[in-house]
């Protein structure tokens, strides 16, 4: 009988403990990854995935704890240290300047001294090598979600590493796009290179990694075989309970009342790298959701900024609520009318951050109060006109606080989402309108937040869902369209349409531009 022979290991890291003040984000952490291995990093928001990786990185530093590089114990104290050790990463947000072209935003982030034309040589054969074609003199601007990752990939090819660690590869690609980074992955680890996969999408996991490691509360509660394992289990071992399917009773059926109507919208772009919105055109009627997919960059938060009125309509008429012109009416106008809109920058935008959570809904639902047009000194004075309210919302839609009526920057990215959604439908909304909505948030919190959408439908409300997961887009519309390039495809039923027409559309392979009609 032939002995099975130990995979060889590439990074071994053992007893990795990492504090913020009283914080614990990893403990005891314990992980080691194969030479050409494909090493998934799973757990629910704040269990400590980006802390580990941005110690294997060299962005923070442990307390204590020591990690080895084929079998030889390393200090990383910076990017460039890590670089040097044979670790790249591509991070979530890309860091890459638009202005500037693909050539010169990979100069920047070499350590070695090279001339821009044998650059420019070396991304082309790079380039071609892997599938990863991208012009080298291209600005980035002027590229998609996908070659922007792409270049973001041939950056860390040109450094040779050992390990590259990817932090939510996919949250903007389209299906076809993933396919090929799939390839490119799978290649790279059978040419040795190993891969730190962290991803919320279970599914992507099962097919591509090998070994699967779960963080809980900071700590590694288990490694699988990513093979001999399924969704369910996966999911249920990273959250500790059972993960219920989602329910969609359709209590009330989709009327035919149109509830609010977009007609030949147009929007010229305010910067160099916004879009403009082109004769948008759409309808959602009560008790349905109406998916809007579609990679980031396309149109969607200058939509947003129109539905919301953060941005007013150049006609009145351009937007109608229950067939009554809204274009010109104002955030607070259209929240009074029934309108609300969930942004999907949390901080800043949904939130202020050193606020509590009560001052966030208060300065929301201002105008629920007495003497609403004294914010400030009602604020001041009557703190309990809102901190009821908050309670209600922190109890209705399970946020888990670190303590009562905390800074909205001390939830975590899930509970914040709760929170944000929470407040939203407090005020019974006639049309809710949601950006990324699960954007960042672990399953459990994922699966609360869309039944929570799935509800507002079931109970009569007209529901606008823009998201780039596509997962998510099928999981709950029952109509479909797609924003490309500030353009709307024709909104179809869900049951016309399959995950790969979509994924053209996104990725601007069919006309997009075909939109006013809709089927009932």
């Amino acid at each position: 009988m032939a002995i099975k022979k130990e995979p060889e290991i590439l990074l071994k890291a053992s007893k990795i403990n990492k504090s913020f003040g009283n914080f614990i984000a990893n403990k005891d952490i314990d992980i080691s990854i194969a030479k050409g291995e494909i090493h998934a990093l799973l757990g629910e928001n704040g269990a400590g995935k980006s802390t580990l990786v941005k110690i294997f990185y060299g962005v923070l530093k442990p307390d204590t704890g020591t990690i080895e590089i084929n079998n030889s114990e390393v200090y990383i104290s910076s990017p460039n240290s890590a670089r040097k050790n044979g670790i790249g990463m591509v991070f979530q947000h890309f860091s890459l300047f638009p202005a500037l072209t693909v050539a010169e935003n990979i100069l920047i982030a070499l350590d070695k001294k090279i001339k821009f034309k044998d650059l420019i040589s070396e991304i082309s054969k790079l380039s071609k090598e892997w599938e990863l074609f991208v012009d080298p003199l291209k600005r980035v601007s002027e590229l998609s979600v996908g070659e922007q990752q792409r270049v973001e990939i041939i950056r860390c090819l040109m450094q040779n590493p050992k390990l590259l660690i990817m932090d939510e590869p996919t949250s903007v690609l389209t299906p076809q796009e993933i396919s090929n980074l799939f390839k490119i992955l799978k290649r790279l680890a059978s040419s040795g290179c190993s891969i730190l996969y962290i991803s919320h999408k279970l599914e992507e996991i099962i097919e591509l990694a090998d070994q699967v490691t779960i963080l809980k509360s900071g700590e590694s509660i288990a490694t699988i075989d990513a093979k001999k394992t399924n969704t369910k289990f996966l999911a249920e071992t990273m959250v500790g309970k059972e993960i219920t399917d989602l329910k969609k009773t359709n209590s009330i059926s989709v009327t035919k009342d149109t509830a609010l109507e977009l007609n030949g919208l147009n929007k010229d772009k305010e910067t160099d790298f916004g879009i403009s919105l082109k004769n948008i055109n759409l309808k959602v009627n009560y008790g349905e959701i109406l998916g809007v997919a579609g990679i980031a960059g396309n149109g969607q938060v200058e939509l947003m900024e129109i539905l919301s009125g953060e941005t007013l309509c150049e006609k009145d008429d351009q937007i109608l609520l229950e067939n009554k012109p809204v274009g010109f009416k104002s955030i607070t106008e259209r929240r009074q009318l029934g309108i609300e809109t969930i942004p999907e920058e949390r901080t800043l935008h949904a939130t202020v951050p050193n606020l509590t959570i009560a001052e966030n809904t208060f300065l929301t639902y201002f105008f629920k109060y007495p003497k609403a047009n004294d914010i400030i000194s009602n604020l001041l004075n009557n703190p309990q006109n809102s901190k009821i309210e908050s309670e209600n919302i922190i109890k209705d839609n399970d946020v888990r606080c670190p303590e009562a009526n905390p800074l909205a920057n001390q939830l975590s990215g899930g509970n914040l989402q709760k929170f944000i959604l929470g407040r939203s439908l407090a005020n019974d909304p006639k049309v809710a309108i949601f950006s990324q909505p699960t954007w960042g948030v672990d399953i459990g919190a994922a699966t609360s937040i869309r039944q929570k959408l799935l509800n507002l439908s079931n109970s009569g409300k007209a529901v606008i869902l823009i998201s780039q997961d596509l997962e998510e887009i099928f999981e709950l519309s029952d109509k479909i369209c797609v924003i490309n390039d500030g353009a709307l495809s024709k909104i179809l039923p869900v049951a016309q349409i399959t995950a790969e027409d979509v994924g053209l559309l996104m990725g601007g392979k069919l006309d997009a531009s075909n939109q006013v009609e809709t089927t009932e």
